[in-house]
């Protein structure tokens, strides 16, 4: 009798990274069904046309406001990240206690327009709330970057400080000079974030470019529109010319100079505000106790707080594959085996332009054309974040060394060289955005679009802020989470 062996092939496995992204497109395919993505416009080319003849003869409005705008977006822009740097970095000594982590979680997870929401209800249109709107939120992303930053340089240098040196010693002398370029750097993109958030809160009355962007997109003046993006993207664009080691003492000097004066801040508002206006409702009647809070709290929670989550995870979902999409088309367009050097320009000025422009911007204008749906705000985040993270993939990239067997068809050359190798780059900048995307679908709320932000603009239009406040940190709390789903995925893979 005689025996055979049977020989089983070894299964084969994906790579982790490419599982991980399958899983995210199946449960953005789930979400498909239940997102509103309609076009709702009577005549959305008819309105989309007038824009692009608006863009192809470009005005401005008077010139003295514009400039009043253009350096208060400016001020704005660097007092806020000026503190938050100096806030960020003493944060960053300290955090490795987890009480400063949490802090620094819950301030960076609101949105600099949510933060702008609750200041203006003290501080009015006052320099104050722009200023603290960029400062507070940036402060907890710095603490959070500078520690990581000064923790990844070698700790050997520090074996050379005398016996008792310290702490302080050791940050000053051995790891600043190390992390000096990767703090410089990364606090220079962050200024660039902190421009288009400065330019966004003229959305609630700051004197910004986006008041007058709002203003003039509202009445139809489509030629003041381009001309206003065409001078913010010059401004974007332009950084590295204006912005010297020479120059910046002089904008971080004028800044306070250049926000405005506002309305005086009537400092009893400001009191009412912590004592009574942000008190849940059951405690400042007077029936304080533990079953009539937790009715106010369900009834918050069932009617607004679970719809707008649900909205929300629904549309991040969703934007969050689009925009995987879009980034993975986006790379090659600057990659350096994929185009010459006068082929990647056009890709280079596309995405500048795209990553500059905010997605809250953006959504506000794809509202405008396409009728009040997710769909604007699906476009509007692939857009900005595709554009962002097919950015870095791109430069990444380039780095690339090809194999000399590597194919000689560019097309052949992207998918099996390009794509494979830097795919772990790709999906790394994509965890990284996730929380970022989400934090942005919130606010979009403000537009109209059913998210947590809706109800949040809802509870401070109906001067509920205790329901405000609720609603804001069940978002923060959606964000935090996602951000530590992700920080999970990251190490998994």
């Amino acid at each position: 009798m005689s025996s055979t062996k049977i020989l089983s092939l070894p299964r084969y496995r994906w790579p982790g990274g490419v599982r991980t992204s399958l899983w995210f497109l199946l449960i953005a395919l789930i979400c498909l069904p239940f997102a509103d993505l309609e076009i709702s416009s009577l005549d959305p080319w008819s309105e989309m046309g007038r824009l692009l003849q608006g863009v192809i003869s470009p005005q401005l409005m008077d010139s003295g406001l514009i400039f009043e705008a253009l350096l208060a977006t400016l001020a704005f822009a660097f007092a806020g990240v000026a503190l938050a740097v100096v806030c960020g970095f003493l944060l960053a000594l300290a955090f490795h206690h987890t009480f400063i982590r949490a802090i620094c979680a819950l301030t960076r997870s609101i949105h600099e327009l949510f933060w702008a929401l609750i200041f203006l209800q003290f501080f009015g249109l006052h320099p104050l709330t722009g200023l603290l709107a960029i400062a507070v939120p940036y402060s907890g992303i710095f603490a959070r970057m500078y520690a990581e930053i000064l923790g990844q340089v070698p700790k050997h240098p520090e074996y050379a400080l005398p016996a008792g040196s310290g702490f302080f010693s050791a940050i000053l002398y051995t790891r600043l000079p190390q992390a000096w370029p990767h703090l410089v750097s990364y606090t220079s993109y962050r200024l660039e974030c902190g421009i288009r958030s400065s330019a966004i809160l003229g959305f609630v009355g700051l004197p910004t470019l986006g008041y007058y962007l709002e203003s003039s997109f509202s009445q139809g003046y489509y030629p003041e529109v381009a001309g206003l993006m065409i001078l913010f993207y010059l401004l974007i664009a332009t950084k590295k010319v204006w912005l010297r080691r020479w120059t910046l003492p002089l904008f971080l000097l004028g800044a306070p100079f250049f926000m405005g004066t506002g309305l005086p801040i009537i400092w009893g508002n400001v009191g009412r505000f912590f004592s009574e206006d942000i008190v849940p409702a059951p405690l400042r009647s007077g029936e304080a106790n533990w079953q009539s809070l937790a009715d106010w709290a369900g009834t918050i929670v069932i009617d607004q707080a679970l719809p707008g989550v649900w909205n929300t995870l629904l549309l991040s979902q969703i934007a969050l594959v689009v925009t995987g999409l879009f980034a993975l088309l986006f790379f090659p367009l600057i990659n350096r085996y994929c185009f010459g050097v006068a082929g990647r320009f056009p890709g280079h000025v596309f995405l500048v332009i795209a990553r500059s422009t905010p997605e809250y911007l953006l959504a506000y204008i794809l509202l405008q054309l396409l009728g009040p749906s997710m769909l604007p705000a699906v476009i509007a985040l692939a857009i900005h974040n595709g554009a962002l993270i097919g950015y870095l993939t791109g430069r990444n990239s380039n780095e690339i060394q090809l194999r000399p067997d590597a194919p000689e068809r560019q097309l052949d050359r992207y998918f099996y060289e390009l794509l494979p190798r830097s795919y772990p780059a790709f999906l790394s900048f994509m965890l990284y955005r996730w929380e970022v995307i989400m934090r942005e679908t919130a606010i979009l709320g403000i537009l109209g679009i059913h998210t947590i932000g809706f109800f949040v603009d809802s509870a401070i239009q109906e001067i509920r802020f205790d329901v405000a406040l609720l609603l804001i940190l069940v978002a923060a709390m959606m964000n935090i989470l996602v951000d530590l789903l992700a920080r999970r995925i990251q190490r998994h893979i």
